[in-house]
C-alpha cells in the first residue's frame, strides 16, 4: 500500500455541504498552511446564493461559485474550476494547483500521489449512485444546468492493488478505502474532476527541463 499521511477534518461538525472547502484545507494543511475550514469559507471561497423567480429556480454555476452556502445542509457545492480558484488565493504564489480533470486515475496516481502529493477528488457520497439533478437556470445566463446530486469530494491520499484511500470529510468517514471499479464509475460520474498541486521547486525543474529539451 501507498498512503500519504494528511491532517482530516470531519465535516460534519459543522460544514454540511462544506466537503470541497473542508479537502482544500486538508491539503493546505498538509502543505504547511495555517487555516481554518471557516477562514478559507470566508477569505477564499465565492459563493453565491441559489434564488427562486417566479417558481424557477436559479443559481450560479458550479464552475464559477460555490452554489449556496456550506454551511446550508440544503446548498450544493462547486467544482474544480471553482475550487481551484479558491485554492490559489489561500496559497498564493508558492504552489501551482491544476484542473486535472479528465486525467486518468492511473496517471493522477503517478503524477501526484506517487511524489508524496495528495490530490483534491470528485466522487460520489459514500460511493452511492449519482442521481441526475436538480436543474436550474443559470443566473448570468439563464442557460440550464443540470446537477448531478451524491456529489462529494474527498483527498485522494494512496491506493493498492484493490482500493483507493481517501481522507473523506463526510460524517467522520476518516481515511477510508473504496473499490477501485466503484471509485472509477463515481468520479466518471462527476464529470471526473479533480485538482493536483505542484510545488514552487517542481515547477522550476519543469521549466529547465523543457528548456533543455527545446
Amino acid at each position: 500500500m501507498h498512503k500519504i499521511e494528511v491532517p482530516y477534518i470531519d465535516q460534519s461538525v459543522k460544514y454540511p455541504t462544506g466537503c470541497e472547502s473542508v479537502s482544500a484545507v486538508m491539503l493546505l494543511k498538509y502543505l504547511g498552511y495555517e487555516i481554518t475550514v471557516d477562514e478559507f469559507i470566508k477569505n477564499c471561497l465565492e459563493c453565491r446564493d441559489m434564488e427562486m423567480r417566479d417558481g424557477k429556480l436559479y443559481g450560479p454555476d458550479p464552475n464559477e461559485y460555490f452554489c449556496g452556502s456550506p454551511y446550508d445542509e440544503d446548498s450544493f457545492g462547486i467544482y474544480a474550476k471553482g475550487l481551484l480558484k479558491a485554492l490559489e488565493k489561500a496559497a498564493g504564489k508558492d504552489f501551482q494547483f491544476t484542473d486535472e480533470s479528465g486525467t486518468p486515475i492511473q496517471k493522477l496516481l503517478e503524477k501526484y500521489i506517487d511524489q508524496g502529493m495528495p490530490v483534491v477528488f470528485w466522487a460520489c457520497i459514500n460511493m452511492r449512485k449519482e442521481i441526475p439533478g436538480p436543474e436550474w437556470k443559470l443566473l448570468d445566463s439563464g442557460d440550464t444546468f443540470c446537477w448531478t446530486s451524491n456529489e462529494h469530494c474527498m483527498l485522494l491520499v494512496g491506493y493498492d492493488e484493490e482500493k483507493y484511500y481517501f481522507n473523506d470529510p463526510y460524517d467522520n468517514n476518516g481515511v477510508i478505502g473504496y473499490e477501485r471499479d466503484l471509485v472509477e464509475k463515481r468520479h466518471a460520474a462527476q464529470h471526473s474532476m479533480a485538482i493536483g498541486t505542484v510545488t514552487g521547486t517542481d515547477i522550476k525543474q519543469n521549466f529547465i527541463k523543457t528548456l533543455f529539451e527545446e
